[in-house]
Parts: C-alpha cells; structure tokens; sequence
C-alpha cells in the first residue's frame, strides 16, 4: 500500500508538472523609426488609367506613420518543431485582394496547408504572380470580381513577392509559415504573437526594404543580430519586447 500511495504521488507529481509546462504567453511591441518620418513617393498609374488613375497610389516598401511606427515588419517564431497551441491552427482562409490597384494587405501571412484566397475587387483585371521558391509559383489571371484559391504545401524561407505584370507598381508579400507563430506590424508598429509556449523562443525580424534586421534597439539596448534572430523568454503573463527603434540607415541597403 505504502509503495502504491508513492507510485500514486509520483504521477500525480508529473501531471501536475505537464499541466504547469503547457503554458502560453503573448509576446508584443512596436517597432519605431528613429528619425523623421520620410514621406512615401506618389507612384504613376500609367495601365488602366480611367480606373486606377482614381486612387492616390504611394511607394509602399517603407511605410512610417505620423507617430512613426514602422508598417509591415515581419516577426515569427525560427524554432522548428515548437509546440503549438492546441485550436489555433490557422483554418479561416487567408485573403489577399487586389483592391485600389494595390494589394491589400500589403503583407500576408499565410499557415501551410490554410487556405489562401487572392481576390480582385477592383473593375480591372489583373494578375498576381506569386514567387515562391519551395512551392510552385503561381501565376493567376484574376478577372473583375473574380478570385482563386490555393494552398502551400510547404513553408517560405523568406517571404515570396508577389506582383502584377499588369501594373508593374503593384507589389505586395506573402509569408508562408509552417504554424500560427508570426505577425506583421500594423500601421501603428505594433505587433502581437498570440499563445506561444513559455519559456526561450527565438524570433527573427524581417522588412522588404532592410531584409533580416540585423540591428535594432530594444529597450533602449543596441543590439545586433545574425540575419534578424533574437532569443527571447516567454512568459504566461506576456512578453513585451517595448518600442523597436530601427535607425534610417537599416533600411539604406
């Protein structure tokens, strides 16, 4: 009885140490440009004016807003096999629509094996060339109003450029990811990274103007990285990395 009241223990023990072990945490912060914030340069429709002639079209491959938080940086999780959160496996489909004459949103992150929508709302036609290197590229016709669907089957290195041979302005990114752990910077430069499991991760940075961002100030710390790659501790009640400074000259490649 005795060594059944110790075995009993011991599992009970281990039970409760797995419970304990699956444990998640957000991880967030804001990147921020540290200068003046530039201003984007108009871009020229010169196809299928009378339609795309209608929308104030500017350079998108560094957008800094007025409080100058930095757009469209890429933020996700390098670890291969990290465990993931059971549910939250990306099953909704992703969209991307060629909407203004530009792609909207500018930068998609997409699961492996989610389903990947590219619509067109405008009352053009136009096509969206996916370059993708570890699955097919893809090259699609997309008329007025119409879409299509696809699937990766397998994860992006970097993230794949996406353009209209149409409307050579047109250029947007597409992050393909083997699990829910990345995020884009919104235009405040804010960014959020939902259930990640406690405990060390290690994160890489990416901008489509900079690449790999090899060096930011974090906290008021300069750091700099190998290709954009951070080690950080997770914990069940959050992580919050503060405000990103990248410096003008990171995205002066």
């Amino acid at each position: 009885m005795k060594r059944c009241a110790i075995v009993s223990a011991a599992v009970a023990a281990l039970a409760i140490g797995a419970v304990r072990a699956d444990e998640w945490g957000t991880i967030k912060g804001r990147f921020v440009f540290g200068g003046d914030a530039p201003v984007a340069a108009a871009l020229k429709a010169d196809k299928d004016v009378e339609v795309c002639g209608q929308h104030k079209l500017v350079a998108e491959e560094l957008v800094v807003g007025a409080d100058k938080g930095v757009a469209n940086v890429v933020v996700f999780v390098r670890d291969k096999g990290v465990k993931v959160k059971p549910g939250i496996e990306g099953k909704d489909p992703v969209v991307l629509d060629n909407k203004g004459c530009r792609f909207d949103p500018h930068v998609a992150f997409v699961q492996v094996g989610q389903p990947f929508v590219i619509k067109n709302s405008d009352t053009v036609g136009h096509n969206s060339n996916i370059a993708s290197t570890k699955n097919p590229p893809s090259n699609s016709l997309i008329p007025a109003g119409g879409d299509t669907k696809l699937t990766f089957s397998s994860d992006e290195p970097v993230p794949a450029a996406v353009t209209c041979n149409i409307h050579p302005w047109m250029k947007g990114w597409v992050v393909v990811r083997p699990n829910p752990y990345a995020a884009v910077s919104k235009a405040d430069g804010t960014f959020e990274i939902k259930d990640v499991p406690a405990g060390e991760v290690e994160l890489q940075f990416w901008h489509e103007k900079a690449g790999y961002l090899a060096e930011m100030t974090i906290g008021g710390k300069a750091e700099k990285t190998s290709k954009g790659k951070k080690k950080v501790a997770v914990a069940a009640s959050g992580t919050d990395l503060g405000e990103i400074v990248l410096a003008p000259g990171v995205f002066q490649k």
